[in-house]
């Protein structure tokens, strides 16, 4: 991991000492020394996430171990009881919500298997032409119905690779196709109770506030489309706004991704990104200063990069394995390198190498249906944030040979040190690779593909139809019968592995269990503030701070600040956090605690802004965007997202 730069670190010093002067104010203001510590734990939960001292799914189970530890320690400090027994510490395992989402997950992972994407892909090409009047409410549209059955950023990256697709065919900029995309996909998870996270969970969050209430306002759970008037509005007021304002508010890049197509991926690269790079074939003398040296030692400081090599055993190197940065130069050995004509003849003079006009060793494997120039980018949640490509052994451990880096719209190339620089989310990076290595990243969790036409099988089309009748009877099950919503969906996961639509450890493999464990250690801390008081007295401050204002102002101001919550942290912790803040608020105010619940769990998706929602990190390399491109766009949508939700939810409970 990168060392903290002195202004981080500052940052984090001066913010630990801010929490903790309020904590040590807290304990003078309470009315119990529960309430306390409750609300100290809750202070310590907001400096991690939104200083990001430790990952946030490490410092939610860091949480849910402190919890466990105050029935130990809690005696000495005169707490009798734990703050969440200790048979109850674990329930968020097995909890309705979390089984949930790991079954949605399983069935949207089971829909792309089957190729479902490029059929979609399809019908979009044909009937949207080349307009973006057309083209942005197709996919906004599309997206934002596959969003509502699955994760947003899931259906976001699934459909990376699509619109990627489309921009190369219709020759519209990607920049002003994927931020409609991206934000379509966050509202599409307002559409069902299985759409995101904080829908997911707030069910049981409900019915946990429900122990404290009285019989008279305990809370009914929400139904699959219980939330469907409110989300479809926030999704047209989506589509409607970048087909109205799109063309001033969305950004046009010169630096965008794409889609490589394989015969043509030099003049591809030259046209998107500017250079001049081309594929050589040099052999190596025997009297070359270079025999004996590394290609560690040559690439960096000659510009180039070293895609294949041929020995004169007739062994060749190319793809995972076979080609790393340690591999000795051997005399009569030939190589593919991928440079600029004019860094290849310095590089060439310099070691009195021999330059071939055309590949002539190499030519099999680097012909363009074996290879060629593709593009990945590394999604939130990636194993590989925080480490180099020099770190994890790109190319030798996956076949990626990095020629360049985009990050925040600026592209990086060869010679820049790119390979020590420390992965960001969001980051897409240029590489030449085998098509056999690259069909295998689809499957990577710690990718995202975007290039999307290449040679290669498509991923059991056979099988769609098992896919989609699983996928109907799970939607089925969840509408028409009183089964609980985790059994309903882990009933088609469990049909999709059955059918052989895919195996079991590929379905294990398209769980996220960040987020899994993310949801899961927070419960507890959901139990701790609602058991010991802690929300009803929060609520209780807050009324005497805002006085005696509507409800309407009330819930309007429990949706911002549910919208700066999660703009700062996850939108999970900020639902935990708040829910039981908001039914306590509305049962002092005389208002539906239900209706204050959904108001925090909808609001959490109001996430435009700046691009710390996992959707915008995601989109932020392929389309070259910057945080004043989301301020601009996302500002704007921020406020319609208020008004159209509070209009909604008054309208309709």
């Amino acid at each position: 991991m990168s060392t903290l730069s002195k202004a981080a670190l500052v940052k984090r010093l001066t913010g630990a000492v801010i929490f903790l002067g309020v904590a040590f104010v807290l304990t003078g203001a309470v009315p119990t020394i529960e309430i306390a510590w409750v609300s100290s734990i809750l202070l310590l939960t907001i400096y991690l996430f939104v200083f990001e001292i430790v990952e946030v799914d490490v410092a939610a189970i860091c949480i849910m171990v402190l919890l466990g530890l105050t029935a130990m320690v809690g005696p000495l400090f005169g707490i009798e009881q734990p703050f969440v027994p200790a048979q109850h510490l674990f329930d968020g395992f097995a909890s309705n919500a979390v089984i949930s989402i790991i079954a949605v997950m399983i069935i949207g992972k089971g829909l792309d298997k089957t190729g479902v994407m490029n059929v979609v892909a399809r019908s979009i090409l044909k009937h949207g032409g080349s307009t973006e009047k057309r083209v942005i409410p197709l996919i906004s549209t599309t997206v934002a119905i596959i969003s509502s059955f699955m994760q947003n950023v899931g259906a976001a990256a699934l459909f990376l690779p699509v619109v990627s697709r489309i921009s190369a065919r219709s020759g519209l900029p990607l920049s002003r196709l994927l931020m409609p995309m991206g934000f379509c996909a966050i509202l599409g998870g307002t559409v069902t109770m299985v759409g995101s996270s904080p829908l997911i969970l707030l069910n049981d969050l409900m019915m946990t506030s429900n122990q404290a209430l009285p019989p008279g306002q305990k809370m009914s759970a929400f139904h699959l489309f219980s939330v469907a008037p409110i989300g479809i509005a926030l999704v047209a007021t989506g589509v409607l706004y970048f087909v109205l304002f799109g063309r001033f508010v969305l950004p046009t890049k010169k630096s965008e991704s794409g889609t490589t197509v394989g015969a043509n991926t030099m003049s591809y690269f030259q046209d998107i990104y500017g250079i001049d790079y081309a594929l050589f074939e040099v052999k190596v003398p025997a009297n070359s200063a270079m025999v004996g040296q590394m290609m560690d030692d040559i690439e960096g400081s000659s510009h180039i990069r070293v895609i294949a090599t041929h020995r004169k055993n007739k062994q060749t190197r190319v793809g995972p394995g076979a080609l790393a940065r340690d591999l000795g130069i051997e005399a009569g050995m030939a190589m593919a390198i991928l440079a600029s004509p004019h860094d290849v003849d310095l590089f060439v003079a310099k070691y009195g190498l021999k330059k071939r006009t055309h590949l002539k060793d190499l030519r099999e494997v680097l012909a363009s249906t074996r290879s060629g120039v593709a593009e990945v980018v590394i999604p939130p949640g990636s194993k590989l944030i925080g480490k180099s490509a020099r770190d994890v052994w790109l190319r030798k451990t996956y076949g990626l040979a990095m020629v360049a880096l985009h990050r925040r719209g600026e592209t990086l190339h060869e010679g820049e040190d790119i390979r020590s620089l420390p992965l960001e989310a969001g980051d897409t990076l240029v590489v030449h690779t085998a098509w056999e290595s690259l069909a295998r990243l689809e499957s990577n969790r710690d990718f995202v593909v975007v290039t999307s036409e290449y040679p290669h099988e498509e991923t059991r089309p056979q099988k769609v139809g098992y896919a989609l009748f699983f996928f109907l009877v799970a939607l089925g099950l969840v509408l028409f019968s009183d089964l609980r919503l985790s059994i309903s969906l882990l009933t088609g996961a469990l049909g999709m592995v059955l059918s052989g639509v895919m195996d079991i450890d590929e379905a294990y493999e398209a769980v996220s269990w960040k987020t899994v464990f993310l949801l899961a250690s927070l419960i507890p801390l959901g139990m701790a503030v609602e058991n010991t008081g802690t929300a009803a007295w929060i609520a209780q401050q807050t009324l005497a701070m805002l006085g005696d204002v509507p409800v309407w102002v009330l819930q309007g101001a429990l949706a911002i600040l549910a919208t700066f919550f999660t703009l700062v942290m996850s939108n999970v912790g900020a639902t935990v956090l708040l829910v039981p803040l908001a039914v306590n608020l509305a049962v002092a105010a005389g208002a539906d605690p239900a209706v204050f619940a959904l108001t925090v769990a909808i609001a959490t998706s109001n996430a435009f802004l700046i691009p710390t929602h996992q959707v915008n990190a995601l989109l932020m390399g392929p389309g070259g965007y910057g945080v004043p491109d989301f301020m601009r766009a996302g500002g704007i949508m921020t406020i319609l997202f208020l008004v159209v939700m509070m209009v909604m939810m008054n309208l309709v409970f």
